[in-house]
Order: structure tokens, then sequence, then C-alpha cells
């Protein structure tokens, strides 16, 4: 039971078939019994009231009508849940115990969620140092891949997609600034999706940088990140149904295509192959990379930071602060050093008003002019080869669950487009013609 999606679950809820403190104990008992000694090491921290949250759903018959009535989630420890830790897999922030849910977090409480605890992440969502292995933090160690400990296990929502990939939870909540959601969803065989900049509020999350970051969900596949996105907004969406196959207009990035393996080439192909057969109208694009995305990361976490910390439980409110404290403590702390803290800190205002930060923002908003007209006519655009102008340009994006690899890892497909509800319908149809990724094998 622990593997069915999302979906479902709420369908066995409503019917009666268990409760939700029963699947709530459900996945805790495989929480204890599978993370530490599997080595997954995807849960940071277990909030006690979860079944409590539990039974009194189950206690309100009219509650069941919600959503995500008695569904367990896991979330990503850079984002505030009432009564949990948010650390950003610091050990500087292990003081900061949230008072209250992040708006996010408020509104899938609302929608009937049950939350679990906090996963494990690439320490400050992948922007302490260079060096810094994926899924790494210095309060919650290394993350391992459910497929296999030698795999890389992606990063930073690398507990949260793990945590799914598992049978952990229903589902995860991670955060996306460049990858972060949708890549760890590929490498552990899940699905994300990173909502188009500004549809979701960033309030109580300690950030990179406000122009990129966005919150989303992880889950088993297209249809349950719809149902927790849809939750974890201000306004649910409309109902997003499949596109009809015939009806789909498909651009393909073919930038950097020639850096991608033979193989991953070959299962794009394959998958494009079968979606003209079905009626789909393909056409080649060229999105290129942004060099400039580096300078809006570097300008703004300080000034970001600072923001969240000055209303946070946390005793560090500066940058400045957190890096002493990094330098007090080294051996623990700082074994892949600090580097991008250090250079936030050296090379930036922390007030916006750098030359190279606002010669970014000209470049983003002229970028994301073009990237829309260029896209208008399309319903999403897969991207074959690595490229970060989605995530410049605020787009949004995802990944679904696209086959498993001759190495036995599994592999995702890229799609991003310039309407989140146009993209969403067009991936509900593509995810169709994917040949889909196993379970992990894990212990039941």
């Amino acid at each position: 039971m622990q593997h069915l999606t999302a979906c479902r679950l709420r369908e066995l809820l409503c019917a009666g078939r268990f409760s939700a403190e029963e699947l709530t104990r459900l996945y805790l008992r495989r929480i204890e019994t599978l993370d530490a000694k599997s080595g997954l090491n995807a849960v940071a921290e277990m909030d006690p009231t979860a079944i409590q949250q539990a039974k009194a759903l189950d206690s309100r018959s009219d509650r069941r009508h919600l959503p995500l009535f008695g569904l367990p989630i896991l979330v990503k420890d850079n984002i505030d849940a009432a009564g949990l830790h948010t650390t950003a897999g610091s050990l500087a922030l292990t003081d900061n115990l949230a008072r209250k849910d992040a708006p996010v977090i408020a509104n899938l409480r609302k929608q009937g969620a049950v939350i679990l605890g906090k996963t494990n992440m690439t320490e400050f969502a992948n922007y302490t140092s260079q060096g810094m292995p994926n899924g790494y933090s210095s309060r919650g160690g290394q993350v391992s891949n459910a497929y296999g400990r030698t795999l890389n296990p992606s990063g930073s929502s690398t507990g949260s997609a793990v945590a799914v990939s598992a049978g952990l939870c229903a589902a995860a909540i991670g955060t996306d600034t460049s990858f972060s959601i949708v890549a760890c969803a590929a490498a552990n065989g899940v699905t994300g999706f990173k909502p188009a900049h500004g549809s979701l509020s960033a309030q109580g999350i300690i950030p990179i940088a406000h122009t990129l970051d966005s919150a989303g969900p992880l889950t088993r596949d297209l249809s349950d990140a719809i149902l927790f996105y849809s939750a974890m907004r201000d306004q649910p969406l409309p109902d997003i149904a499949p596109k009809v196959p015939g009806k789909l207009r498909i651009a393909v990035n073919q930038f950097n295509r020639e850096l991608v393996s033979p193989e991953q080439c070959a299962y794009y192909d394959e998958l494009l192959q079968k979606l003209r057969d079905a009626g789909a109208a393909v056409s080649e694009a060229r999105h290129p990379a942004v060099p400039q995305q580096l300078d809006i990361m570097r300008c703004e976490f300080r000034h970001d930071l600072e923001q969240y910390l000055k209303t946070s439980a946390a005793s560090a409110k500066t940058l400045a602060e957190i890096i002493r404290r990094y330098e007090a403590d080294p051996e623990r702390m700082m074994p892949y050093g600090i580097s991008y803290l250090r250079d936030a800190q050296d090379s930036a205002s922390g007030q916006l008003d750098d030359a190279a930060y606002l010669e970014a923002m000209r470049v983003r908003h002229q970028l994301r002019a073009g990237m829309l007209a260029d896209l208008a006519g399309f319903d999403a655009c897969i991207m074959t080869g690595p490229t970060n102008i989605m995530h410049f340009t605020g787009l949004p994006t995802l990944s679904l669950r696209l086959c498993m690899g001759k190495d036995h890892a599994p592999c995702g497909l890229f799609l991003y487009g310039a309407d989140e509800q146009k993209l969403l319908s067009a991936a509900l149809t593509i995810e169709q013609y994917c040949p889909g990724v196993p379970q992990p094998e894990l212990p039941a």
C-alpha cells in the first residue's frame, strides 16, 4: 500500500477502507524500520503530533471531502512547519523552531494533509559550497538514493525525493531554485513540479533567491503532483485533463544535446516517435543556458536570507553570524567548505543594488519576454540537453518518470512551457507514452 498513488489512497480513505490514523501509522512504521537501517537517511525530524493530526481528521466526517484528506506528507527542512525545526540542513540554525506554518504548509493542512515531519536536504539548498555532495548537510549527514547507494541522489530536495521513492509518505514538498525539485525527481524515479514563478507564497521558506525560488510537490505521478500543487495554492487549480494526443504541439530544445549520452538521447527519440505516431506536432527549438543566473543567486541570497531570519526564531540574524558559527566548528560544520556563503557575504552588497545584479535582472526581463513569445504556440517544450533558461525566466517546469536506464538508474524527462495549465495538460498525455520506472527494491 505504501507505493499506491496519493489519488488512489484518497479514494480508499474516503471509501472507509482504512482510516487516516491507520495510514499515518503505516508510514511512521516504515520510516522507523527502513529509513535509518537502509541508510536512506531521508527523514530529518518526525512530528510528534502526526497521530493526533490523523485522529482529528478521522473524528470529523465533514472533513472527508477535503482533497488531501488523511494523506501523510513530509516537508523539506527549509520550509516552516509549526513545532518543527527549520534548519536548511545547517547546524548553524538548529535553534530555529518554527512558530507557525509557511503559507504553503498551512494550505496543505487546511486541505486535509497530515504532516509527518521534515526531510534532509543538501545544505542551504545546495548554496553552501561548490564541492558539497548532493544530499549532504551538516545537520543530517548524507542522503542515499533508494535505487542504489552508489547512485547520485541529486539535490537539493534530496530527502523529499528519496522519501517518495522509498514509500515513506504519500507525497513530499520540496523547493527549487534551479533543478532542486525536478532533477531530484528524475534521479529518484518520481515526479516533480516547479510551478511558475510567483504562483505560490515564498513566506516561511529559507531562500536562495526570491527571483528564482519556488516550493513544489514531489509525488509518484503527475496526477498526484497536480493534486498537491492545487492544495498548496491560495486558490485551487481548475480541473486539468490530458490533451488529445493529436492536438499536442511540442517543442524540443536541442541546446547542449551533444552533452547527453547516446543512450539517453535514444530514450528521448523513442518517446518523440511515439508522440508523432499519435499525431502530435513536434518542432525543434534552441533555448541556451544563461550564466547571469549565478549573479542573481549571489546577490539575492544574503538579502533574502536575512529577511527570513529577521522574523524567525533563529538566534543568528545575519549571514555574517552564520559564517562565524561555521568557522567556530569547522570539523563538524564545513568539511566541504562554505565558498558560496563567503562569496555572498564578501562580494554582494546585500542591498540588491550591485551592477551585475541589475544587469542580470535586465537580461532576465528580456529573455522572459522572448521565451513567452517563442513558446506561445506550444503546449510544452522538452529539454534534451542541459540548460537553465526555464528557471532563469521563471517558467513552470516538471520532471516525468521516463524509463529505467541500462545502468539500473531512473531516467527523467524535463518539460517546461509558457502556460502552466497547458503544460500540465500536455504532460498528462506525454506521461502515458513514457515506459515508466519500477519501484526500488526495498523491504516491504
